[in-house]
C-alpha cells in the first residue's frame, strides 16, 4: 500500500520530528509513506470571513495538486466520523484488498480544509471532537496507521 501524508504547514518542532521519523520508519515495513508538506498561506491573525476562505482555497489547491485520480482520499476533519483503532485497521485492510493501494490523508492547516478538498475526500476522519494542532495530529495519525497495520497482521502492540 502507498499511504501519502499531505499536510499544510512547515513541522518546526524537534519532538513532534523525531516521534514522526519513528513512526514512518516504524511503517515502512508495512507500506510506502510519503510526507508532502505544503506551505501554509501566510495571513494576520484577524481574518474576515472572505478572507479565511481565500487562504482555504489557496491551501486546498496546493493539496489537491498533489492527489492523482486513483488515489482514495482521507480527509481530517473535525466533522469526519470517529471510529475505533480497529475499525481503522479493517477499512484499511478492506481498500488494500478491493485494489485502492494509494491513500492519502489531508490534514489542513489551522482555518481547516477547503470545501474543494472536502468534496475530493472519499470520506472525512475524525479523531476528536477537540481541535488538535495539526502538527500533533500528523503524529497521533502516523501512530494510528502504524496500529491498524499491527493490528490486521495479529502483531502485538494494540492492547
Amino acid at each position: 500500500m502507498n499511504i501519502s501524508i499531505i499536510t499544510i504547514g512547515k513541522l518546526k518542532e524537534k519532538y513532534l520530528k523525531q516521534g514522526i521519523a519513528e513512526y514512518t520508519k516504524r511503517l515502512s515495513a508495512y507500506a510506502k509513506v510519503e510526507e508532502i508538506e505544503l506551505p501554509d498561506e501566510k495571513a494576520p491573525e484577524n481574518l474576515s470571513e472572505n478572507d479565511m476562505l481565500i487562504v482555504k482555497q489557496k491551501e486546498g489547491e496546493r493539496i489537491l495538486s498533489k492527489i492523482s485520480p486513483d488515489t482514495y482520499v482521507i480527509a481530517l476533519a473535525i466533522e469526519g466520523s470517529m471510529k475505533t483503532s480497529e475499525r481503522l485497521a479493517a477499512d484499511l485492510d478492506k481498500l488494500a484488498t478491493y485494489g485502492k493501494s494509494k491513500v492519502a490523508f489531508v490534514i489542513g492547516g489551522s482555518l481547516g480544509l477547503s470545501q474543494d478538498v472536502m468534496k475530493r475526500a472519499d470520506e472525512a476522519l475524525s479523531f476528536s471532537k477537540m481541535t488538535f494542532p495539526h502538527q500533533l495530529m500528523k503524529l497521533i495519525l502516523l501512530e494510528q496507521i502504524y496500529r491498524a497495520f499491527r493490528i490486521n497482521r495479529n502483531e502485538p502492540y494494540h492492547k
